[in-house]
């Protein structure tokens, strides 16, 4: 890994795939300038943290859960909204620690996720009867969601407030943390009333009276770690856009090496892992731990050269190949694939997004997937790996801890007649908390058997 960062201007030489075409140039120099004189959000030694554990991942001794927003809205960056996700995933995670007995690493999808790739650079949509088309809103890192010209022009000042809501709920979250939120005493009471009157939450609940009982036997006998009171938590997100993410790398006074301190955990996307791209190119000189997409169309040999172009020391930890065949397709796909990685020696984690290759369209124009298609992915997920005798490494969920109906399906068996009820995310639908904590059982079953 070399620790020479290529500059921006050669990054764009190599015609970047999903990048905003900001209409001024000299906007984007001055704040690319402010950028790199803003204090870091992470620190270098808490990326090299989360390597270790996933190194302990990728080694089959633990489970990665990595989950949030599809996108982060600026609008969005309230206590309450961060609590209730850090609340879903400290459930989730107690879920596969205690029914599974796997230690579990707790990656937020969070504190940055505000960029997305777009299947198309427009938009069109009926306007007074009329249709009018407009740049895709492609996260508020970029443009506003509002269907108007003003709102659509990209705007690279935006990247300056992705900045500011990304340090506020950072700071939010190691509050909450620190602050004993976290503590496993707490774990009755991050069961609220829409969750407790579910059988996931019932079933929950039950399990905390368990937890219960154990941590008053350890404290009788004199026992109380610190892993009892704080848990670590670590964010990630897709390193999309060249211009925030370069001007967010830092070099580290202990190791002389270049991090990504916009965040722990960085990923590649499926529409830009292109092998002589600009992502894989600044991403191959970084020292955070990363992730890469894999989708259906990939090979065994992309995935071989991935690694050797990201990894090329193979070190345990740095990578993590993240799958989205789809419900369908895993099954078929996903073996060759993990089958010639293996064989060649390579140390990757393996992780499940059993979300964006199950998304279809609604009879009444809601984006959505059903809950069934999920489960049936990670089940697909773990069937390859069982049979090959590797490790499934985790599972990567877009979710909300809000009572949102924007999946179909689950134990609440939502209809897509239902979905305009509390539709509100303005990308990708996410699990609502009650089908999140349906699915950190199911995949807890799934561990016990593997």
């Amino acid at each position: 890994m070399s620790s020479t960062l290529p500059d921006l201007a050669r990054l764009h030489a190599l015609r970047p795939a999903q990048q905003p075409s900001y209409p001024d140039r000299g906007a984007v120099d001055a704040t690319v300038e402010r950028l790199r004189a803003a204090r870091p959000l992470v620190f270098a030694a808490e990326c090299d943290e989360l390597t270790d554990k996933l190194a302990a991942v990728t080694r089959g001794e633990a489970f990665l859960l990595q989950g949030g927003d599809c996108a982060e809205t600026f609008a969005g960056v309230t206590a309450d909204n961060t609590r209730n996700k850090l609340r879903v995933l400290l459930q989730m995670a107690v879920v596969l620690t205690y029914a599974a007995s796997v230690p579990v690493v707790k990656l937020g999808r969070l504190a940055g996720q505000y960029a997305k790739p777009r299947s198309s650079d427009d938009e069109t949509r009926q306007v007074d009867g009329r249709p009018v088309t407009l740049p895709a809103y492609r996260g508020d890192a970029v443009n506003g969601y509002d269907f108007t010209p003003e709102s659509r022009i990209p705007d690279p000042r935006r990247l300056l407030e992705v900045h500011r809501t990304s340090a506020a709920t950072l700071s939010m979250i190691r509050a909450f943390v620190d602050g004993g939120y976290a503590d496993l005493r707490k774990v009755h009471t991050w069961n609220t009333d829409f969750v407790a009157d579910s059988v996931a939450g019932q079933r929950y609940e039950a399990m905390a009276h368990e937890i219960d009982r154990a941590m008053a036997f350890m404290e009788a006998i004199g026992a109380d770690p610190d892993e009892f009171h704080r848990v670590d938590f670590h964010i990630s997100h897709e390193a999309l856009v060249l211009e925030y993410e370069h001007a967010m790398t830092r070099i580290d006074s202990r190791t002389r090496a270049p991090y990504d301190l916009s965040g722990h955990f960085v990923w590649i996307g499926e529409r830009t892992r292109q092998l002589d791209g600009a992502h894989v190119e600044l991403l191959s000189h970084v020292r955070n731990p990363i992730g890469v997409k894999l989708g259906p169309t990939t090979s065994a040999d992309d995935a071989i050269a991935l690694a050797s172009r990201l990894n090329p020391d193979n070190t345990q930890g740095r990578l993590t190949f993240i799958t989205r065949f789809g419900a369908g397709r895993i099954r078929d796909g996903l073996p060759q694939v993990v089958e010639k990685v293996t064989a060649a020696g390579l140390e990757v984690a393996w992780v499940c997004d059993p979300m964006h290759g199950n998304t279809f369209e609604a009879s009444s124009g809601y984006k959505t997937r059903r809950f069934e298609d999920v489960i049936e992915e990670v089940q697909g997920f773990f069937d390859v790996h069982h049979e090959l005798g590797t490790w499934p490494g985790g599972v990567h969920v877009e979710l909300t801890g809000d009572d949102v109906t924007e999946c179909v399906g689950g134990g609440e068996e939502l209809l897509e007649a239902d979905l305009g009820d509390r539709y509100e995310s303005v990308c990708d639908p996410r699990l609502n908390r009650v089908q999140s904590l349906e699915l950190a059982f199911l995949v807890a079953e799934m561990l016990r058997r593997a």
